[in-house]
């Protein structure tokens, strides 16, 4: 699926069942709320701290969906092309940091 329609699919599910969206404010509360909890995830599983048994049955990917869904809110709710945006910084990125990345020597 594309962004571009991952969009879609999200505004006729606002439509659907949520009524409308939630405020841009809201859903900036919402995403770093979804990120503090792909931070705890990581950092329990995978860092140095240790896991705490409710958090073992904790679905990383689940967590990190929840995060695409309030960036979809927020770019559908702002007027934000989505896909044309991750084209052109893709674009960017791969022209800037190319010879940059395979020149660090810290990635070797």
């Amino acid at each position: 699926m594309d962004i571009k329609n991952a969009q879609k699919i999200v505004d006729d599910w606002i439509n659907q069942h949520g009524v409308r969206y939630f405020n841009e404010l809201t859903n900036m509360a919402q995403l770093t709320e979804e990120v503090g909890e792909v931070a705890r995830i990581i950092a329990r599983r995978y860092g140095e701290q240790s896991e705490k048994e409710s958090d073992k049955d904790k679905d990383l990917g689940e967590e990190l969906a929840d995060v695409l869904f309030v960036v979809l809110c927020l770019a559908n709710q702002t007027g934000v092309d989505l896909q044309n945006a991750f084209d052109k910084r893709m674009d960017k990125k791969a022209k800037r940091d190319h010879d940059r990345h395979h020149n660090n020597e810290k990635l070797k």
